[in-house]
């Protein structure tokens, strides 16, 4: 990595942060001057405005959880556990990877109005995220795990949908406790699709 994209990159792992917990709108360039201990200068040398650090950001942030999903999920192989392991990742929406929550959700919310193109890589992160949830259940279908009468694709909507709201019902209360019971509701839904052997 050459020294200016070392400081691109410093840039935009200061300004996450910042830009998910104030919003697109909130952040001024001079809050990530700051963050970043740079000049004005030196930061439009790399980002030509704040809606391209805004970009630049999701797309960091988005990277940021999908790791965390493989480092989480990779290694195990039944559909089953894999499900489970994955409301597991969101059982403290108190502690993030992103600082400041989910940044699907917050920028999406932001967006939904104001910023286009943020709202278009949003939409495509919640669609892939949904696409990744029901390969794991068709998956599963087809191993002989799961019945094979399930709407999977309606599921992987529902599963997705519940886990966002709560997480935005968890930070606003400032507890993750309301967390648990929808994980377990979701985990009995998807234990009754098992196959009785």
């Amino acid at each position: 990595m050459s020294k200016g994209e070392s400081t691109k990159q410093m840039i935009i792992e200061r300004a996450t942060p910042i830009f998910n917990k104030k919003g697109i709108f909130g952040t001024s360039m001079s809050d990530i001057m700051e963050a970043a201990k740079l000049s004005k200068g030196s930061l439009y040398v790399h980002f030509e405005d704040k809606d391209s650090l805004a970009f630049a950001v999701l797309e960091y942030s988005l990277d940021l959880q999908n790791k965390k999903l493989s480092s989480s999920m990779d290694h195990i192989n039944d559909p089953y556990q894999k499900l489970l392991a994955y409301l597991d990742i969101y059982r403290d929406p108190m502690n993030p990877t992103v600082p400041g929550g989910c940044p699907m959700m917050n920028f999406g919310m932001e967006a939904d109005d104001n910023f286009p193109l943020v709202k278009e890589r949003v939409n495509r992160a919640i669609e892939m995220r949904q696409k990744f949830l029901q390969e794991i259940i068709k998956d599963g279908i087809y191993k002989g795990i799961f019945k094979s009468d399930w709407n999977y694709r309606e599921f992987a909507t529902v599963m997705f949908a519940l886990v966002q709201g709560g997480i935005m019902v968890c930070r606003i209360a400032g507890s993750s406790a309301k967390m648990a019971a929808i994980i377990n509701q979701l985990k009995s839904l998807i234990q009754a699709q098992l196959i009785k052997k």
